[in-house]
């Protein structure tokens, strides 16, 4: 019995011998497809202690590179984390391919310009990502010079700068960029100019927090969408032009105090974003000057197939139609408004859609609480605005709307007042309506929810095909 249990047992010790473990026998591609889709590149680089086969395997795996910064003032941890980038970019360059290349929330001052320029020479120079964003935070007004030979890469397709001073000395080639983003910058047009023209196949450009710049001209024909969030400048005089014969989208956001566009300069614009602000010093004497400005911009949109105004557009709006004003005719198929609520700005809303008359689509958003400066008060009250309402009979008929959405509709029926008269008067006149979607932000069945819901259903409708749809945010 005993010589039988010893061969048994040798038997076994020699069959886990010549036994391999199963991942042993799975392809290199397959162990590849893996390892590419774990989010972080450090721990791709850790396998390579699993054992030989595993040792050179992450090389060939596509690794992107993200630096986040700790958001500290503390010297000690800055400068950890600034080794430990050192560290992590002299085993990454041994990576086969490196797509992707991002720093965020860098704390930059002169002293640590070497740190970015190596960071810079590593991602255009030694892995030619195809994606790289520097995005810097300014300490003390101190920006970061762009390298000269780093306006010209023929690989890169997405760029986003922030706080770079751009002064590109000869000329850029940025022949196969397809996205550029550049913000808190002080931009010269001659800077610009050599940046699109080094960029000929870009296709979207968005400016942030940016000034200096007075004549955006894109002649491209690929250019088609162009973002600009908070133009300002010190000299109230100086206005950015925008000339742009093929922009087909147009975002203008947050202060924008002096933009120009004009109807000739974007003839071939499809849909146009003002979610903008203006903030001119005197308030009181440049009031007028704030209406003359939204004028000018909705003349030179008053072509374009989509529209969107934010609740600054909506409130000078209201004022506009109570001084007599009425918006250019047009021939809008989609039109989304943004209202602050208990600012009673509905005047505005309904002179647009006097002018929106091929109307397809109608998107209301209502905003809450909103810190507007409530400067339709001074106009009117809610008496006056009520009875207003009442005896003003709209002079305008919905024959192609066939949807309309209410978005972040919530409150009681007193604090919708002029949203569900406005509703009801769509519903009414809104003949081949197909849609009335309506995205609360109550409590799924809550007591508001079934009652509010109650009061829109009651609303008679003059399309006998129209649907009401209560849809989640």
């Amino acid at each position: 019995m005993e010589i039988q249990s010893t061969m048994k047992l040798k038997r076994l010790v020699v069959i886990g011998r010549h036994k391999k473990d199963r991942i042993s026998d799975v392809p290199d591609a397959i162990l590849l497809h893996i390892l590419s889709m774990v989010p972080d590149g450090k721990q791709v680089v850790r396998t390579s202690v699993l054992a030989k086969r595993w040792r050179c395997l992450w090389m060939s795996v596509p690794m992107s590179i993200d630096f986040n910064f700790p958001q500290t003032e503390n010297l000690v941890v800055t400068l950890d984390y600034l080794s430990s980038t050192l560290t992590e970019l002299h085993y990454c360059k041994s990576c086969d391919k490196i797509p992707r290349f991002t720093i965020g929330g860098f704390r930059y001052e002169h002293c640590y310009a070497k740190y970015v320029d190596l960071w810079v020479s590593f991602a255009t120079k030694v892995a030619k990502v195809e994606e790289f964003l520097l995005g810097l935070l300014s300490i003390n007004d101190q920006t970061y010079d762009f390298p000269s030979y780093a306006f010209k890469n023929s690989l890169l397709k997405d760029l986003e700068l922030r706080n770079c001073q751009l002064n590109p000395r000869a000329t850029v080639d940025w022949t196969n960029l397809s996205s550029l983003k550049i913000g808190y910058i002080d931009l010269t047009d001659d800077a610009m100019e050599k940046i699109l023209s080094g960029s000929p196949n870009l296709k979207s450009l968005e400016l942030d927090n940016f000034s200096g710049l007075q004549r955006l001209k894109i002649n491209s024909v690929k250019l088609t969408q162009v973002m600009i969030e908070s133009y300002y400048n010190d000299n109230d005089e100086i206005w950015l032009e925008i000339v742009a014969p093929h922009l087909q989208h147009l975002e203008v956001l947050e202060l924008c105090s002096e933009i120009r566009i004009g109807q000739r300069n974007v003839p071939s614009l499809v849909t146009a974003v003002f979610r903008l602000n203006f903030n001119f010093e005197n308030e009181e004497q440049d009031l007028e000057m704030e209406f003359s400005c939204l004028k000018e911009l909705l003349h030179s949109v008053a072509h374009v197939q989509n529209l969107e105004l934010g609740t600054w557009c909506i409130e000078c709006l209201s004022i506009l139609e109570l001084k007599g004003w009425r918006p250019p005719p047009s021939s809008r198929k989609f039109l989304e408004l943004n209202l602050a609520v208990i600012q009673l700005d509905f005047p505005g809303i309904y002179s647009f859609l006097q002018s929106s008359s091929d109307l397809e689509t109608l998107i209301i958003g209502c905003w809450y609480n909103h810190n507007e400066r409530n400067l339709l008060a001074r106009y009117t009250d809610e008496d006056e605005l009520s009875e207003r309402f009442e005896k003003h009979n709209v002079k305008c008929s919905f024959s192609h709307l066939k949807t309309i959405t209410i978005n972040n509709f919530s409150g009681s029926s007193s604090e919708n007042k002029f949203v569900l008269q406005l509703v009801k008067y769509l519903l009414k006149h809104a003949a081949v309506l197909k849609e009335f979607v309506i995205a609360p932000t109550y409590q799924w069945m809550s007591p508001e929810y079934r009652k509010m819901a109650q009061k829109l259903l009651s609303f008679s409708m003059s399309s006998p095909h129209a649907s009401v749809v209560f849809s989640d945010i």
